[in-house]
């Protein structure tokens, strides 16, 4: 291709700048003022979008899907200079699309490709979907097939491929190729188009809706300045009335639209009352309305994300480190591996070891007496040798094709077939499979030679006869070859158990020949000569039992471990119990051993036996407190197993120097006891003798708080004296010591408590809670029996005021009635007496 072509090629794949068209051997610079750079610039400027993509137009590719969506792909190809929507829209969907498988491809897509490829020939489009790749990677690997198939019918490999772009050729799918890296010095086209991309992208409204904003703005302004322009008038004194414009049409503030009026009459309007709801005020404020905001969100989100993250590294704090450390897989920690007890033990064994070699010794023995009886022979098999260590080797797979090798021949055959007006024979194929959408796959199974086949043909009688109904003889030696051999020269192995029991007809002819071979066996069994008469042990049974039991039970680990925990826990309580008393109950006991308490023996006036055997048992306790001062320090557990170890620190070293000199010497549990039981004596004689009753606690705590007081603690010289002993300045010591000590437990309590008390409350809260609702409950009923008790007391009280006062006014009401009647009585009589009178006075006028 000469200059000129190779010129053009690039001008028309790299859009035309001078840096890009510099040739093999010629510098930019030189090469724009060529002529052939002159004749091409001096054209008429034709820009043909498309060429080969790149690492910028990509991203703006990507953000401007984010924003724009999947269907403007005008408005996104209007953001990149040199592509097209059509090429935008393309890119998308074949390279950029996070949906888009690009790992290697498996044998079943392979599989799958080729054979849709022959249900549906160049329909890659509907082909793709099915597999999960795109059209152009479905037409590139099935060339690429077909290729490798191609080379392997030549046999033949070519380095070079045919299909890849030369020097100088133009692309014609770079939608589907890796985008080209940014260059350091980018073009001022480049430049320029993607700052106007970070600008057309920053800008979230848009053209419109900043004209909006905008009309929106002046239209407050103007109605601004007029409301201010009226309030001057009206402050001055001039009434400007305002202009309303009349509207075509209904007025809706002055009419009611579509008003009907009720006719005349009375009417039941009990069903026209509306219940209004009650306002819900609080779906009415702003962000409610306007919903929720995307920062909220994302805020929310984010501190969702911090929770679990935090709840991770509680639990599993290695998948934490590894997630926050932006590794995204990680390996997952094997667990132990447990496997189930062996089928045969060490003993079993042991014991087929020791039968071979009996039974090889056995042979070397016959051999050397030259017995040669075939009995023997048969009898003292060789087992120690390998038959054929050919027979060993596993067999070969069987060989199968390649169904993809296959089927890209079958496809390459078809395209190259010949035109049928020739005739002949059809193009050979090889067999394929149109039974589905996919390809039977081959199961590859490796063969078990071992049992495919019995290893011995089951035969009637002995050797060379002829067996019943037409089987074949069993031959000499019954190990077939090419198989693993089965060494069975003795018969242990019975027939039944490598025979194939799925034919019924077999099953029923084995259980004849074997109930004939039986009766054959038990017919040719000589009579009896001698009688036998065993008599076991009396304890056979029972040992058998507690043998077998032994053998055969398999103890469960939790078991085995609660047994081991419970015999660790007993030894440790025995341990203890050896120990001191001091160390049993955990009491105090001193750091620093005092051992000026001890008086020399050699002293004038000489001691007497009491003073020495009261020195001796000084000295006994002095060693027991360096031994326990290294064994058993202060604030361990007793009988735990975290001792510290001898030796460490100065303390510990005069510890064991001391006990170097003075042995500290262990007793028997018997010698201890006989020890207890001589104290206990000793205390009644002392009782008896100075006529010392059972002494109260009472009386104990007060000689113990008298005898405690007299003790005081001295800082300044670390020793404990007599209290009458020490100066005022001493005691004021020992009590600032004392008071510290107490502030300390007083603030380590007060901790704890605080500790205890957060835990209990939230242990508690829900009770305590529970607790207060129904105490409020029980106050109030309490003050309900109260008022109803009050209110009963006044009732009974009244009750017996109005059971006192109802006989006076019943005598006072009868008194009325009484006097009633007869003024009453009195009136008729008057009445009576008029009415007479009146009588009289008419008859005489």
């Amino acid at each position: 291709m000469g200059a000129s072509e190779q010129t053009r090629a690039l001008f028309f794949e790299v859009g035309g700048t001078r840096r890009d068209l510099a040739l093999p051997g010629r510098a930019a610079g030189d090469f724009c003022g060529g002529r052939l750079y002159s004749s091409i610039v001096t054209m008429p400027r034709i820009m043909i979008k498309g060429g080969v993509w790149r690492n910028t137009e990509d991203e703006i590719l990507k953000a401007a899907v984010m924003k724009y969506g999947k269907n403007q792909w005008s408005r996104i190809a209007s953001l990149l200079h040199r592509k097209s929507a059509k090429q935008c829209k393309a890119r998308w969907y074949e390279w950029l699309d996070p949906s888009i498988k690009k790992t290697e491809w498996s044998r079943e897509e392979e599989e799958k490709l080729l054979h849709l490829a022959k249900l549906m020939p160049t329909q890659w489009r509907t082909i793709a979907p099915i597999i999960g790749r795109t059209a152009a990677q479905c037409l590139e690997h099935y060339e690429f097939l077909l290729d490798k198939a191609a080379q392997r019918d030549n046999e033949e490999e070519t380095a070079d491929d045919p299909r890849k772009l030369k020097p100088g050729e133009i692309d014609p799918n770079p939608e589907t190729k890796p985008a080209r890296p940014d260059p350091i010095d980018m073009d001022e086209d480049e430049l320029e188009m993607l700052s106007e991309a970070r600008a057309r992208l920053a800008n979230t409204q848009g053209k419109k809706a900043k004209r909006k904003a905008r009309e929106k703005q002046l239209e407050e302004a103007r109605r601004l300045a007029a409301l201010q322009k009226r309030r001057e008038l009206r402050a001055a004194g001039i009434e400007i009335q305002k202009k309303r414009k009349k509207k075509r049409g209904v007025d809706y503030n002055a009419e009611i639209p579509f008003e009907k009026k009720p006719a005349l009459g009375f009417y039941d309007t009990s069903e026209e009352n509306y219940q209004a709801l009650d306002a819900d005020f609080r779906k009415l404020r702003q962000q409610d309305l306007d919903g929720e905001l995307r920062s909220e969100k994302e805020g929310r989100e984010r501190k969702k994300d911090k929770q679990q993250l935090k709840r991770k590294k509680e639990s599993d704090l290695p998948s934490a480190i590894l997630q926050t450390s932006g590794v995204s897989e990680f390996t997952k920690k094997r667990s132990k591996l447990v496997l189930p007890a062996p089928q045969i033990s060490d003993t079993e064994l042991e014991e087929v070891v020791k039968v071979g070699q009996a039974s090889e010794i056995a042979r070397q023995t016959a051999e050397e007496s030259g017995i040669t009886n075939s009995a023997s022979s048969t009898l003292l098999s060789e087992y120690s040798v390998t038959n054929n260590s050919i027979a060993l080797r596993t067999p070969k797979t069987p060989a199968a094709q390649d169904r993809i090798l296959q089927e890209a021949q079958n496809l390459m055959a078809l395209t190259n077939v010949d035109t049928p007006l020739k005739g002949g024979l059809n193009t050979p194929l090889h067999e394929s499979d149109f039974s589905g959408i996919t390809p039977q796959r081959q199961v590859v199974q490796t063969p078990n030679t071992v049992l495919s086949t019995p290893f011995r043909t089951p035969t009637h009688g002995a050797e060379s006869l002829t067996p019943h109904s037409g089987m074949t003889p069993k031959p000499v030696i019954g190990v077939t070859p090419g198989r693993t051999p089965l060494r069975d020269k003795l018969n242990i192995n019975p027939e039944e158990g490598m025979a194939d029991y799925s034919d019924p007809s077999y099953t029923k002819h084995m259980e004849r020949e074997s109930r004939e071979n039986l009766r054959l066996g038990l017919m040719g069994l000589p009579a009896p000569k001698n009688d036998f008469e065993i008599v076991l042990p009396e304890n056979a049974e029972k040992e058998l039992e507690d043998h077998n039991a032994d053998d055969t039970y398999i103890e469960d680990a939790a078991d085995a471990d609660a047994r081991k925990q419970t015999i660790r826990e007993m030894e440790r309580l025995k341990a203890l119990k050896r120990m001191h008393k001091a160390v049993q109950k955990d009491l105090p006991r001193p750091s620093e051993v005092n051992e000026t308490i001890l008086r020399p023996l050699n002293v004038e006036p000489p001691l007497t036996d009491l003073q020495k055997s009261e020195e001796q048992i000084k000295k006994e306790m002095i060693t027991m407190l360096h031994f326990d001062l290294v064994h058993h320090p202060y604030g361990e557990v007793p009988g735990s197993k975290k001792m510290k170890v001898p030796g460490m620190g100065t303390s510990s070293t005069e510890h064991i120097a001391y006990l170097e000199h003075n042995p500290y010497e262990k007793f028997s549990k018997d010698e201890l006891k006989k020890a207890e039981d001589l104290l206990v004596q000793e205390m009644e004689v002392v009782k008896q003798g100075m006529s010392h009753g059972e002494l109260s606690s009472e009386a104990y705590n007060q000689v113990w708080e008298e005898c405690y007081s007299q003790v005081l603690f001295l800082p300044g010289q670390s020793r404990y004296t007599r209290a009458n002993l020490a100066s005022k300045k001493d005691r004021i010591e020992s009590l600032e010591k004392r008071l510290e000590i107490n502030r300390g437990h007083m603030t380590t309590e007060a901790k704890r408590a605080a500790k205890m008390e957060k835990k209990l409350k939230i242990l508690l809260g829900g009770y305590q809670s529970r607790a207060m609702g129904l105490i409020k409950q029980l106050n109030d009923l309490w003050d309900q029996i109260e008022q109803a008790h009050l209110e009963l007391c006044t009732f009974e009280e009244l009750k017996k005021h109005e059971d006192a006062a109802i006989p006076r006014r019943l005598e006072c009401l009868k008194e009325d009635v009484q006097r009633q009647q007869e003024r009453e009585k009195e009136l008729q009589q008057r009445f009576a007496e008029f009415m007479l009178d009146k009588e009289t006075f008419q008859s005489k006028y």
